[in-house]
């Protein structure tokens, strides 16, 4: 079974509102309400109506009002008018820039960002304070505690994005006989792969870090091999080899095996390369074993392997949420999601998009096999 894990967990709305123009992503737009939706709104229309699901606050300012403290146009006119429910995210250092100079008034910072609607933020340095200052202001009242309430509520729907955006493109020989889901109660269960348990490479870039980081260390939350341990029955025997050898696999009488690869995790340039191939050790790890994951931030070379696996599904980065993953392939969630974007045979033939004269994917645009929930396995 293969789960890649690709960049759609949450579709990203950037940025929120008129970031103006390359060279001065941060000066202030001057122009009047009227003009505003007329000449700023209408590209975003589209996404919000269609379901985005996060959307990150600009730089830029509106008649000298920086963005990140604009409460009328994040919470009244984003979430208010426009019904949005996702959550929204600061950019990088945004609340301090609230200020000017940046960082001159801290305090009134968090105030003001949490107050505009900002539901998390990116606080890559200064995080201790920031904590701190936000636990004295809701204690004293300067932020009600409603605020925070319906920021918590926001960043939960993550459980439930990485469960509706699993993409099942192969499951078992044919449709008579599934793979998916897998039943809990097994003999013994083989978990393995570098990935497997790295809730950093769940992340990916733009996580703690620019590029995030490898490990558990960085933040909170549930790997995939740890979310795989609380769902099975407690009488399966789960067993975890980072790399094991395919006599390993072979002797052991493994029921069903779970592998869990991927490329380290990267943010924007650092990965522009027409090299969409999994790392050699990866490779070797799925011909022995045959049971994948993979955590990745965009689409991967996979058809030389697609016959050997038993099933494929398309995970996309779960971000600290590996439980999301674990819910739908032991069925407590069916498979409802479809793809975004095509699946590729081979690098060649990029770029491919629908409409091409000559459009042959491995998997089209808009694909996705459904299964349906079960009580108990």
């Amino acid at each position: 079974m293969l789960l890649e894990e690709a960049k759609l967990l949450l579709v990203l709305s950037i940025m929120w509102v008129m970031l103006a123009r390359p060279t001065a992503s941060m000066r202030t737009t001057l122009i009047d309400w009227h003009g505003l939706l007329r000449v700023h709104m209408p590209g975003y229309y589209s996404s919000i109506f269609n379901r985005v699901s996060t959307v990150i606050i600009s730089y830029s300012s509106w008649n000298g009002k920086k963005m990140h403290a604009n409460y009328d146009l994040v919470t009244g006119f984003l979430e208010n008018k426009l019904h949005f429910r996702g959550f929204v995210i600061s950019d990088w250092q945004g609340i301090d820039r609230i200020t000017s100079p940046p960082y001159a008034n801290y305090s009134y910072s968090v105030q003001a960002g949490v107050h505009a609607g900002i539901d998390m933020f990116m606080v890559p340095y200064n995080y201790t304070e920031f904590i701190g200052e936000l636990k004295f202001q809701v204690k004293n009242n300067f932020i009600p505690m409603s605020r925070i309430d319906d920021a918590v509520r926001r960043v939960e729907l993550a459980k439930e994005a990485v469960g509706k955006s699993l993409v099942l493109l192969k499951n078992g020989e044919n449709a008579d006989n599934p793979l998916l889901p897998l039943p809990k109660k097994a003999t013994k269960i083989l978990v393995a792969g570098s990935h497997a348990d790295d809730l950093g490479a769940q992340c990916g870039g733009w996580t703690i870090q620019w590029q995030g980081l490898d490990g558990n260390n960085l933040t909170i939350g549930a790997t995939i091999l740890e979310a795989i341990k609380k769902t099975v029955d407690p009488s399966t025997q789960l067993i975890y080899e980072e790399n094991p050898h395919s006599t390993s696999v072979s002797s052991n009488n493994f029921s069903y095996a779970i592998v869990v690869v991927g490329k380290p995790p990267y943010a924007e340039t650092f990965d522009d390369s027409l090299d969409l191939t999994l790392p050699d050790t990866d490779l070797t790890i799925i011909t022995n074993v045959c049971g994948v994951v993979i955590i990745s931030g965009h689409p991967i070379s996979i058809q030389p392997y697609v016959e050997k696996m038993d099933a494929l599904v398309a995970a996309w980065l779960p971000g600290t949420e590996g439980q999301g993953v674990a819910d739908v392939l032991f069925g407590d969630y069916g498979f409802t999601g479809k793809l975004a974007h095509t699946c590729f045979k081979t690098v060649d033939q990029l770029p491919m998009n629908v409409g091409d004269k000559y459009y042959d994917p491995l998997f089209p645009f808009g694909f996705g096999l459904t299964t349906e929930p079960v009580k108990a396995n």
